[in-house]
């Protein structure tokens, strides 16, 4: 009882990062109909700035976590300036190798400024426990959870209640027709890809301290991301919401009761199955 507990709590904390993460991504997907494989290098840089913003300015945590948001944030915005031309004309294959390619310069840049040695996110959170029952969960992970759910809140308010995100899902359904409408798809374009930078960022910040961080890392993430959007249903943000803690929990318990080397193999297994039954994806209705 107590380890289904533990791994019960654990897939909670793992989904809301897995959720945290896909949130940019499932948003630039459903408002310029693209993929961004540099996606998990943004969320290595914005652990990293986080690091260096406490270890080089003497910032406390809370305070570089911000900073690493908005860095990530511009670096977002000049991505989809280099990358305009190819955005406006739905050049989907090129811009799969430029966003790929992008994810390669990011990770051998910060292997120059940072190097390949593991470096340790000092959150104040991780030595902070509330204990259920005869198990317990930090606050770090408490924070990922309650900004997944917030981040995830205000973005379906802002995508369905508001007129930024009535323009978005105009220029996500033909970007030619909504210029007609008076809307710059270009500036709807550098909006979601600054979010989906800065996202990506604050997922990495968060995460972070939970284990060493490393230049490296940046591409599993990417293929998490990629299971998280689909199995939630492309542009479907409840989805990605439900998606994402239904990963966690799915690859907390398996790896716990069966094996953790076949638990993500045996999650792509459960996403073929799913959408060979649903090919929408999750798709929940908001």
């Amino acid at each position: 009882m107590n380890q289904f507990l533990s791994q019960l709590i654990n897939g909670v904390a793992l989904g809301a990062g897995y959720a945290l993460l896909a949130v940019g991504w499932s948003v630039l997907l459903s408002a310029a109909r693209l993929v961004n494989f540099s996606h998990g290098q943004l969320y290595m840089i914005g652990a990293f700035v986080t690091w260096w913003s406490m270890s080089s300015l003497g910032l406390p945590y809370y305070a570089a976590v911000p900073i690493a948001v908005i860095a990530v944030g511009l670096i977002g915005f000049l991505m989809q300036g280099l990358m305009s031309k190819l955005i406006i004309s739905q050049n989907l294959v090129s811009l799969m190798l430029v966003t790929l390619a992008f994810g390669y310069i990011i990770t051998g840049g910060a292997s120059l400024i940072f190097s390949g040695n593991p470096r340790q996110i000092a959150s104040p959170a991780m030595g902070e426990r509330i204990y259920i029952l005869n198990t317990y969960i930090t606050m770090q992970e408490v924070v990922i959870i309650i900004a997944a759910l917030v981040l995830y809140g205000v973005t379906w308010l802002v995508l369905e209640k508001t007129t930024a995100g009535r323009k978005v899902r105009g220029v996500a359904e033909d970007p030619f027709l909504a210029r007609l409408y008076g809307i710059n798809p270009g500036k709807v374009y550098a909006g979601v890809f600054v979010f989906s930078a800065a996202s990506a960022a604050l997922a990495g910040a968060l995460i972070g301290p939970r284990h060493p961080i490393l230049t490296s890392m940046g591409f599993e993430e990417v293929i998490i991301t990629f299971l998280v959007v689909v199995l939630g249903g492309i542009g479907s943000i409840i989805g990605g919401l439900v998606a994402g803690f239904g990963l966690g929990l799915f690859v907390a318990l398996f790896g716990a009761y069966v094996s953790p080397a076949y638990a993500m193999p045996a999650a792509f297994a459960v996403l073929l199955v799913l959408l060979v039954v649903r090919p929408q994806g999750l798709k929940v209705k908001s």
